[in-house]
């Protein structure tokens, strides 16, 4: 099954094309990649397809379902969580609770029985702590839970944001270079979690990364932006061999 389709997919902002005419699908259980040099157009797809913008043409489906255009609110509840390349998370707010952020969707409750504490809210509360938990412990941050998320080292704070993504039980999670800013050995430790977290979740993957060892190491396929449009697509072996994703890595 494909889980997400691009198709013609384009977004203007006046004259300029930032994204024009990008086709891709990803297939389920996949890990793609999406790279290309600074300014090719990467974190806009990622606005496309979780909705903070709109595309000015093109179509965007998941697992077959026309999601163009719509909310982000509505994407995320349909399948779609992200991370961000400069960490998002609630820095005041422990660990555990930023967990419960994104379990919100699964357990909601009225403002008026959580002021009450009524046996609803309360039913909610120790469900959404026991499935935090579960997480924390699968990402070996279980003795964090209480920490405040700002105590966290970065290579814990990246992990966390995943977590916090996964407890939306999506589909199709997207990462926006996830190994910025760690080092080789944070980011082999991630590369690890990346895999880990597609075959026990059963969630494909697409991520936007600079860090071409991670990305060889993981990705399946790769698409390369360059300018906003498709540079070369492809097995990513194939593709980093590409004479043209070398010069426009390399602008020999």
């Amino acid at each position: 099954m494909n889980v997400l389709e691009l198709k013609n997919l384009g977004i203007q902002f006046g004259g300029l094309h930032a994204v024009e005419d990008l086709n891709v699908t990803i297939r389920e259980g996949e890990l793609y990649g999406l790279i290309g040099p600074n300014g090719a157009g990467k974190t806009t797809v990622f606005n496309l397809i979780t909705g903070v913008y709109k595309p000015t043409v093109g179509s965007i489906f998941l697992c077959g379902r026309d999601i163009t255009g719509k909310p982000t609110a509505e994407i995320n509840r349909a399948g779609i969580a992200r991370t961000f390349q400069n960490i998002r998370l609630f820095s005041e707010m422990t660990v555990r609770d930023n967990v419960k952020v994104g379990l919100m969707n699964e357990y909601p409750y009225s403002v008026f029985s959580a002021i009450l504490r009524l046996p609803s809210y309360r039913k909610a509360e120790k469900a959404m702590n026991e499935k935090a938990d579960k997480l924390l412990s699968i990402f070996d941050l279980g003795e964090s839970a209480d920490l405040l998320a700002a105590n966290l080292s970065y290579g814990k704070q990246r992990k966390l944001e995943i977590a916090r993504a996964l407890a939306t039980e999506p589909k199709l999670l997207l990462l926006d270079e996830p190994a910025a800013g760690m080092n080789p050995q944070e980011t082999e430790e991630l590369m690890s979690t990346i895999r880990f977290v597609r075959d026990e979740f059963k969630v494909t993957i697409l991520l936007i990364e600079h860090d071409m060892r991670l990305v060889s190491g993981i990705c399946e396929e790769l698409t390369v932006l360059n300018f906003g449009r498709e540079l070369a697509q492809g097995p990513t072996a194939e593709v980093l061999r590409d004479p043209r994703v070398v010069t426009a890595y390399l602008g020999e």
